[in-house]
């Protein structure tokens, strides 16, 4: 059986490395590339969005994971390590947009996070991302574009892949429940 720990560091490494894998995306991957600005996916119909969008709404969950395993100080910890890792991988251009989003971001969803996880884990989740990828659509492309006009492509995007976890995240807490972690 696997452990709370080496659940936590499997959960802290994917947390990491969704943020080259956001920074490569932005830059590489997309149905369109918006000259010297970012490579965008369709998110909803009509709605664009920087195709990044995708790993940043993932990291969200994935804090709140490692959090839940490792404990607060991990969660804050894995912030800082994030936002390091993100301004050395971003490009240049992105740098300080790519690194303020991501400190600020999740720094907020722990804050969200932290309190709620005791009333309930999905909750918790659902909530403390709502608020980080708002924090984080509007940091990153203020700083990095000067525009907000990706936002609501943004807040989808990161929303879904938000989304999308969440059975993910139901599969996690019915199994600490059963194994009364």
């Amino acid at each position: 059986m696997i452990t709370r720990r080496t659940e936590g560091l499997l959960f802290l490494a994917a947390f990491a490395l969704t943020i080259p894998a956001a920074n490569w995306l932005i830059g590489n991957a997309g149905t369109v590339c918006v000259p010297q600005g970012p490579c965008l996916i369709p998110v909803a119909p009509g709605l664009m969005a920087p195709s990044g969008v995708l790993m940043v709404g993932l990291a969200l969950v994935l804090r709140d994971m490692v959090q839940r395993r490792l404990g607060l100080w991990a969660g804050a910890f894995a912030v800082l390590v994030g936002a390091a890792i993100s301004a050395t991988l971003a490009p240049p251009a992105l740098v300080m947009a790519s690194a303020l989003a991501f400190l600020f971001s999740e720094a907020a969803d722990m804050a969200v996070f932290t309190p709620l996880q005791k009333r309930g884990l999905i909750l918790a989740v659902v909530a403390s991302s709502a608020v980080g990828l708002v924090v984080d659509s509007v940091i990153f492309l203020t700083v990095a574009f000067g525009s907000l006009d990706f936002l609501a492509g943004q807040i989808v995007g990161k929303a879904l892949m938000v989304a999308l976890s969440l059975p993910l995240v139901a599969m996690i807490r019915r199994r600490d429940l059963a194994r009364g972690w």
